[in-house]
């Protein structure tokens, strides 16, 4: 694969170039369009030289009669190729941005865990908006304005060498002086630019921090330390905003095309006393100077547009570049016992030499001296990780054979944290695969989670909206509805992070029952946080070490006096 890192400028402009090859007719449309907005700039001065020496030199007043037809079809050609380039490169870019948008999207599906462990939430909506943007209209825009301003200076330069072709070459090389003072004087932008972007970003973190834990911040006195964390933050954007925006270089690269020009004009009009050249090609060629100058300060705008797209979009391939989550399993499972064999099972360090067999509809009780281990193997089974050296079995199948939508399908995950969605219940409980489930499927799926009770009592029910990450509901609330989703999905292994906060005894009762229905017929896994847990499961795996060092019920292991009987006494 591709090292993005490493690319060059001209290699990312061939694989945008790529990108927009399903597009080719409307840019070639766009070009088209540009090319005569080009032209009609171009005309103006080679219009002007005509009309000028007819009126004042001549004097054939007939040709004034021209001069409005003229200006309106010019304009009129103007106008049209300004609308054709415009709507185009706005359709071609907004369609990039729909299709790259997709693109990003179906990459954020298929990536490892470990991704998502090592991300923020701001930094991937970054990529789907701002470098999205910059990358597919912004930077369709500037290779439009970069294109016009091109074929502009071509064009007026082949009309000045025909007017005079030795101030035209002198112009050729006042030129670069002119460029390159400017560059001189504005530095890099792009460094400035880049620190603006981290320190923005670090800026808007830290009050989306705050926000988020205003309830830890104002608990322990953190409001000072806080406000000058975004003081910090504000003070440096404001000095680098300040640094880019430096008021003595606009006025200094005015100044140095001033000197410019008026060295153009002056042996302009010193030509014009030596060889008679008359008033409309002396006006022709100071306004083909004027509008040559205009058009290459566009292009110094233009060369920091398309360096900030390219950045952009190195960030945007380096994402996409990266290795998706690796799946070469074969097997699809239809039929599933639920008998999980770990033979020799090793993670990394923190994990050795695990061999253990749970049996179909078993349920097992993890417990641990460090809760890294315990979140390693809930982890191996649904391979969100794979293990660096033995290998795990359901039913008669290795986990690796097994094509990963099949494996994970039969899996269900009652995690600690409800990941639920800013939808309905009933979208909630029937997610995913289950969308299609039927109205009665999801109503029984609710009952027996003992979530309909409350639900019936919504505005709206079934269809009542429940909020960002279920805010409108109760943390108990969001567990049962997670508890139905599952029941709705029917796996044969069950993995469950149990929550150890105490409920009041009418919540308990209704979650031990719910929990009691969802493990009915599954083989569970269970993260054991309840002593009234442990009392009801078939056997617990007692884990120090990075070992197993304890097998059986749990009176075996309370009778035996050994490091079960010390962690159970820290159990609620």
């Amino acid at each position: 694969m591709q090292n993005t890192l490493n690319i060059t400028n001209y290699q990312l402009y061939l694989r945008l170039m790529g990108h927009l090859a399903p597009y080719r007719l409307k840019f070639i449309l766009v070009l088209l369009g540009t090319t005569l907005m080009a032209i009609t700039d171009s005309v103006i001065p080679v219009f002007i030289k005509p009309m000028l020496d007819s009126i004042f030199v001549s004097k054939t007043y007939d040709s004034i009669q021209l001069i409005p037809l003229i200006f309106i079809v010019l304009f009129l050609v103007r106008s049209l190729s300004s609308y054709i380039s415009s709507y185009g490169i706005n359709w071609i870019g907004r369609t990039f941005t729909v299709d790259l948008q997709t693109e990003i999207i179906n990459k954020l599906l298929m990536l490892p865990i470990h991704f998502y462990e090592d991300q923020t939430s701001k930094s991937l909506v970054s990529k789907l908006t701002l470098d999205l943007t910059q990358v597919t209209q912004d930077g369709t825009r500037t290779i439009i304005t970069f294109v016009k301003n091109i074929l502009t200076i071509t064009g007026l330069l082949i009309w000045m060498f025909y007017l005079n072709w030795e101030l035209s070459l002198l112009i050729i090389m006042i030129t670069p002086i002119v460029l390159l003072s400017a560059q001189l004087i504005y530095g890099k932008p792009q460094d400035n630019d880049e620190k603006t972007y981290q320190t923005t970003e670090k800026f808007t973190q830290i009050i989306k921090e705050t926000t988020e834990n205003y309830k830890a911040v104002i608990l322990n006195g953190g409001q000072q330390h806080v406000f000058h964390r975004i003081q910090n933050e504000a003070n440096q954007i404001q000095q680098l905003d300040i640094k880019n925006t430096n008021i003595f270089r606009v006025p200094l690269i005015h100044i140095i095309i001033a000197i410019a020009l008026s060295t153009i004009f002056y042996l302009t009009i010193q030509q014009t006393f030596i060889d008679g050249t008359t008033i409309g090609s002396f006006v022709s060629f100071i306004i083909s100077v004027l509008i040559l100058f205009l058009s290459l300060k566009q292009l110094t705008k233009v060369n920091k547009s398309l360096q900030n797209s390219l950045a952009a979009a190195k960030n945007l391939f380096s994402f996409l570049d990266l290795e998706t989550e690796l799946d070469n399993g074969k097997v699809i499972l239809n039929h599933v016992q639920g008998d999980l064999k770990f033979e020799h099972v090793s993670f990394s360090k923190d994990l050795e030499d695990f061999s253990l067999t749970i049996r179909s509809g078993e349920r097992i009780a993890l417990v641990s001296t460090s809760d890294n281990t315990k979140n390693i193997l809930i982890n191996l089974v649904p391979r969100f990780i794979h293990p660096t050296d033995g290998k795990i079995l359901l039913d008669t199948y290795e986990l690796v054979d097994i094509k990963l939508s099949s494996l994970r399908s039969k899996v269900g995950l009652l995690s600690q944290e409800t990941p639920l969605s800013n939808d309905s219940i009933a979208a909630n409980i029937a997610y995913g695969e289950m969308r299609c489930s039927t109205e009665s499927e999801i109503i029984s799926a609710a009952q027996a989670a003992h979530a309909i009770e409350f639900i019936r009592r919504m505005p709206q029910g079934m269809q009542t909206l429940i909020g960002d990450h279920g805010t409108k509901l109760s943390r108990e609330q969001c567990r049962h509805i997670a508890i139905a989703q599952i029941l709705l999905k029917n796996p044969p292994i069950l993995i469950i992070d149990e929550i150890a906060t105490m409920l009041n005894p009418e919540s308990e009762n209704l979650m031990r029952s719910a929990l009691d229905n969802l493990m009915q017929n599954r083989t569970t896994i269970i993260i054991a946080r309840r002593k009234v847990t442990l009392e009801k499961v078939d056997r617990i795996i007692v884990i120090d070490e990075n070992r197993i060092k304890e097998i059986g019920s749990h009176k075996e292991l309370l009778s035996e006096g050994g490091l079960y009987m010390k962690l159970y006494s820290l159990y609620h």
